[in-house]
């Protein structure tokens, strides 16, 4: 090599490392400056311009970072004080700490309480039962065992909006706070928190590792989202009321088909519990070692995502914004290292965002759209700063990272 290509190569990688350490200065300068004050990032160049895969790992620690702090400047105090505010609702919770914290990180298993239509003083009751239900069984395990308060007293007190939210803000405290692996953390809920637990599972699925619904009824839920998410189901077999204990059958055959069509996924355990009625003596809380033999898999190389009536923008690495939603509607994808290829294979909506990172694929070579077998775009794909930050703004969890992001414009 001449004498001359080896300086046009030197001052070449001198311009691209030090415009990539400008954004990332620019980004600092933005991340100081009081949220109150802060521009709106998607506006700024220095969001948009193309990092190298060590800079966004960089900018992925500097605004996660951002992120806990704003978490602890809303919410430390309510934390402290076991009260959670979240618009016009309060929600009281309760924590124990069980075991030695393990090297990689607490788990965290969050507990819905039963009740429902009822008056407020029999939820409390239902509430302090719950914060230590499972004592015994966890004695012998280790995690913070949470209960939620429902902010309500109405029959649907686990299916209202907010406590989407609500889970939300525990999850990102509870990593902040007590040390928990945000792949470690676990959904349980007995009676009306067993109803919650049949809707929230499936369209929470990429917040945890495991979930499981005690004695409760599913209403209008589906199985379909929970192809990555072990679940657990349990019910005494006398439970008639509202025909539980027949849909809990109903369930088991579903999810018993939808693990035989996919060998390996859907993962689930089922006890009909014979001589039990509602109340199963707690021969339900096997189910709690039983989920902790499973961590989440943050980046599953193929979703099925079912929107619910609580509609969800981001399920893993597909967004779709809600107002392009429907209840009801599915999209089926996934991505493949080898090829570099994402495939959409079946899709409700003709607008759909793709967001990716360096663990799914090689950002450096060009990206394979595939929808319904047909290929709609090939092309390589920028890291940036917005997608990051978008990414990382609600859900703070930096395994749902994403430096890139393709939007799908179908013909459906």
């Amino acid at each position: 090599m001449n004498k001359i290509k080896r300086i046009v190569i030197l001052i070449s990688f001198c311009l691209v490392y030090f415009a990539g350490s400008s954004q990332i200065n620019e980004l600092k300068q933005w991340l100081a400056t009081p949220e109150k004050d802060r521009s709106y990032l998607n506006n700024e160049d220095f969001a948009q311009k193309a990092l190298s895969k060590k800079e966004a790992e960089m900018v992925i620690k500097l605004i996660l970072a951002d992120k806990q702090t704003r978490m602890k400047n809303h919410y430390e105090g309510q934390w402290d004080e076991r009260e959670l505010v979240f618009q016009d609702h309060r929600m009281p919770f309760s924590y124990n700490i069980f075991g030695e914290e393990p090297a990689d990180g607490r788990s965290l298993f969050i507990s819905l309480h039963g009740g429902g239509g009822a008056p407020a003083e029999v939820n409390d009751q239902q509430y302090k039962n719950q914060i230590h239900l499972y004592d015994k069984t966890m004695k012998d395990m280790e995690g913070v065992y949470l209960a939620m308060r429902a902010p309500t007293n109405t029959w649907n007190m686990w299916h209202q909006d907010d406590i989407d939210d609500f889970i939300n803000i525990i999850i990102q405290m509870a990593v902040i706070k007590e040390k928990v692996n945000p792949n470690k953390v676990y959904l349980l809920g007995y009676s009306a928190g067993g109803d919650g637990l049949y809707q929230l599972a499936p369209r929470m699925a990429d917040r945890l590792a495991a979930a499981s619904m005690m004695a409760g009824h599913p209403g209008d839920a589906s199985p379909l989202n929970l192809r990555n998410l072990p679940f657990a189901l349990h019910m005494g077999a006398e439970d008639g009321a509202y025909d539980r204990n027949k849909w809990a059958v109903k369930w088991k055959g579903m999810l018993d088909s939808l693990e035989q069509a996919n060998p390996g996924f859907y993962k689930h355990q089922v006890g009909i519990h014979e001589g039990h009625g509602h109340w199963m003596k707690l021969k339900d809380a096997v189910a709690l070692p039983w989920m902790a033999e499973f961590k989440r898999n943050p980046l599953p190389q193929k979703i099925v995502w079912r929107q619910d009536n609580r509609h969800h923008e981001q399920f893993y690495w597909l967004w779709n914004h809600n107002h392009q939603s429907r209840a009801g509607g599915e999209i089926i994808a996934s991505y493949d290292s080898k090829s570099n290829t994402v495939n959409v294979s079946k899709s409700y909506t003709n607008h759909v965002q793709v967001y990716l990172n360096d663990q799914m694929l090689n950002l450096n070579k060009p990206v394979r759209i595939v929808y319904n077998g047909k290929e709609v775009q090939r092309k390589k794909l920028a890291r940036n700063i917005s997608n990051i930050y978008e990414s990382l703004n609600y859900k703070g969890d930096p395994n749902l990272a994403f430096s890139a992001k393709v939007e799908l414009k179908l013909d459906i």
